[in-house]
């Protein structure tokens, strides 16, 4: 499974918010640096799947109704 790093993002965000330098934002691990930018209690996105599960158990229509 590959993962996708937005490094143009995390570097404007590390170099420029958290005023890292290039040396010491290079050094950080991807997990440091989420948490660092306090993104490590953040819920993963909306997969299909969820979307799916949620959508059979609300969906737009009720069974039988009339459009």
């Amino acid at each position: 499974m590959t993962t996708l790093m937005d490094w143009p993002g995390l570097m404007r965000v590390g170099l420029h918010e958290l005023r890292l330098s290039p040396a010491e934002f290079w050094k950080l691990t991807p997990a440091e640096l989420l948490l660092i930018m306090g993104a490590e209690g953040r819920e993963a996105p909306l997969g299909r799947s969820r979307l799916e599960e949620l959508a059979a158990r609300f969906p737009d229509k009720k069974k039988g109704a009339i459009p």
